[in-house]
């Protein structure tokens, strides 16, 4: 019996050894393919200085980019004027509200708009809190959006910085994340022409004004909007912008057209 018993014992012993040593294998699987980087390619490094620039171009070419959304009050409105328009848009989506409303971000991939990442939170102090939170919150975003749109390898390739990488906090640790976006196959976009939608309470012909202003003298525009209500609608002066940009001989596109085939 004691024979027996301490048979038993040796035998556990090495259960749990393989046991243990089978976690740790599988977390250095984990950890390794998790800080794998991806490969660049002449591809992606084209489309990367498209991006950069992409505002110094003198043809009257106009991209549409919407953030923080998406939302049930606003987006849905925006995405009926752009079909009306056949005007095709980019959304530099929030992940949490990815996942709160799949159903319009499908909508809007499958009716011919870019769908970009805009961060998961949106919240400065938990996305610059670290190199690792960083990333992750640009993997839960895209993770978020492959789920809404049933795309599993889907890779926004696109990354806009929340309030814009010209804005004048956190420029130390933006800087940092340049690195960390190129090194994930990412590259980043600001802007070169906006309504303000998101500075004050403007009445829809202010919002006009706003983008008359900030359209002049230039060529190619990147014209920031916002999919929300937080401060105005802009739904309620979108068709207008639309229909000025057109009548100062401005083409749009989407910018799912400079997008890489990797």
């Amino acid at each position: 019996m004691r024979i027996l018993s301490f048979s038993k014992k040796i035998l556990l012993y090495h259960v749990c050894i393989l046991f243990f040593l089978i976690l740790v294998i599988s977390f250095l699987c984990y950890t390794a393919f998790q800080n794998t980087t991806p490969c660049h390619s002449p591809i992606f490094d084209s489309f990367s200085e498209q991006i950069q620039n992409l505002t110094n171009g003198t043809e009257k070419i106009a991209y549409l980019t919407f953030d923080d959304g998406p939302t049930t009050s606003v987006t849905p409105k925006v995405l009926d004027i752009l079909a009306v328009e056949q005007v095709k848009a980019t959304f530099f989506v929030i992940g949490k509200s990815v996942e709160a409303h799949p159903e319009i971000v499908k909508r809007a991939y499958e009716e011919g708009h870019y769908i970009a990442n805009h961060s998961y939170s949106h919240n400065n102090a938990i996305l610059y809190k670290s190199k690792e939170s960083f990333l992750h919150e640009i993997q839960l975003t895209d993770t978020a959006i492959a789920k809404a749109l049933e795309i599993d390898s889907y890779h926004s390739y696109l990354f806009r910085f929340p309030n814009g990488f010209m804005a004048p906090l956190y420029q130390k640790e933006k800087k940092e994340a340049i690195s960390l976006l190129s090194d994930k196959n990412y590259t980043y976009l600001d802007w070169n022409a906006l309504t303000q939608d998101s500075v004050k309470k403007y009445s829809p012909s202010q919002l006009l004004a706003n983008l008359k202003q900030s359209c002049q003298n230039k060529g190619t525009l990147v014209v920031l909007m916002h999919d929300t209500k937080d401060v105005n609608d802009s739904s309620l002066v979108l068709k207008d912008c639309i229909s000025y940009l057109k009548e100062q001989g401005y083409e749009f596109r989407n910018l799912s057209s400079l997008l890489p085939r990797l």
